[in-house]
């Protein structure tokens, strides 16, 4: 049933009498009532598109820095120290280049190249920035410093070079690497006594349990670097709110949540890790890591072969079989998947 309202109006013939249904009325309100809401909601909805805009400008910025700032730690910081040893993972990482070259591609990518006063805004967003080196690691954080007038002043400086330490709570005590070498320091007996070498040739060589069990040992030595990292991480970013705080940036900053598995792979060899966080966007802030290694590690690659007897196999690159190469492929699981069985190069006659 259409229900209406009966509205009398007078004319020159007398009363007329016209009916106005309620939906119109109910429409006008409607119409009334949340029109400005949809304006705003329309102009909240461009507001996080440019949000997103920006954000993802902003990482591929901090990505790309990183990992030009990482390429650096290619290059020995003096001659003599150039990746001629036994271990390929030891190098002397050349921080310095590797801070400039970050900041030069975050700056350009940024927009604020030719901008000094902007550049220095800018680092107190970032609360630390990390160096993994083949013994130790160094971080790039606000530190106090007494100038030539005597004055105390505050910027980012590196730190000295914090090892990968451990203790077994015996006073033994092992400086791990980023691969099986290691420092010892032994204690027993009124004296001491220093070890170092890989942990395959010191075994059966020193009273440490640790170094007697190999996949204890690279466990524990993953996490002791791990936390170690963590650990100085949290304490120079807690240290920055207080020093951002008096500088006007009212940011509470914070250690971002990095999964166990990024933080491991990342210990795997020399590289970069930079912060930034607290960047105003609008009503929200912008908060973003990024990780990157110092070495091009060359990906194996599978051949997918068909002998004379049309039977199907894959193998390394690096292998010599006159199969008739049928596919490439970047892992030995999708080669398997595809019906390939695996043939090694040290054992040719395995079908």
């Amino acid at each position: 049933m259409k229900v209406a309202r009966t509205v009398r109006r007078r004319g020159k013939g007398g009363d007329r009498i016209k009916s106005l249904p309620i939906s119109i009325d109910l429409a006008i309100v409607f119409t009334a009532v949340f029109f400005p809401m949809f304006i705003i909601l329309g102009m909240r909805a461009e507001s996080l598109e440019d949000v997103r805009y920006v954000e993802m400008k902003y990482s591929a910025a901090l990505r790309t820095a990183v990992q030009d700032g990482g390429m650096m730690l290619n290059d020995n910081e003096t001659q003599d120290k150039e990746s001629a040893y036994d271990s390929i993972k030891f190098m002397r990482a050349d921080k310095e280049r590797a801070l400039e070259s970050f900041s030069r591609t975050l700056y350009i990518n940024m927009g604020i190249a030719d901008d000094p006063a902007a550049q220095s805004a800018l680092w107190w967003y970032i609360p630390a920035i990390v160096v993994l080196d083949y013994d130790g690691f160094y971080m790039y954080v606000s530190q106090t410093f007494t100038n030539a007038y005597g004055e105390e002043l505050m910027e980012h400086r590196w730190t000295p070079k914090i090892p990968y330490a451990w203790n077994d709570g015996r006073a033994n005590g092992i400086q791990f690497t980023l691969d099986s070498f290691v420092q010892v320091y032994e204690s027993g007996g009124g004296s001491s006594i220093w070890h170092s070498g890989y942990r395959e040739d010191l075994s059966g060589r020193t009273g440490i349990a640790l170094l007697e069990d190999k996949d204890r040992f690279e466990q524990v030595r993953r996490i002791t670097i791990v936390n170690s990292v963590q650990d100085h991480l949290a304490y120079y970013i807690q240290r920055h709110n207080q020093v951002a705080l008096r500088n006007g940036v009212t940011y509470t900053f914070a250690l971002p949540l990095i999964s166990q598995e990024e933080w491991v792979n990342t210990m795997d060899d020399i590289g970069m890790m930079a912060f930034i966080q607290g960047v105003p966007m609008g009503d929200q802030y912008y908060n973003n890591y990024a990780l990157g290694g110092g070495r091009l590690v060359k990906a194996p690659v599978y051949f997918g072969g068909v002998d004379s007897r049309g039977f199907k196999y894959y193998y390394r690159d690096v292998c010599q079989f006159n199969y008739r190469v049928e596919e490439v492929f970047p892992s030995a699981k999708d080669a398997a998947a595809a019906g390939y069985q695996e043939k090694s190069c040290s054992n040719p006659g395995v079908l």
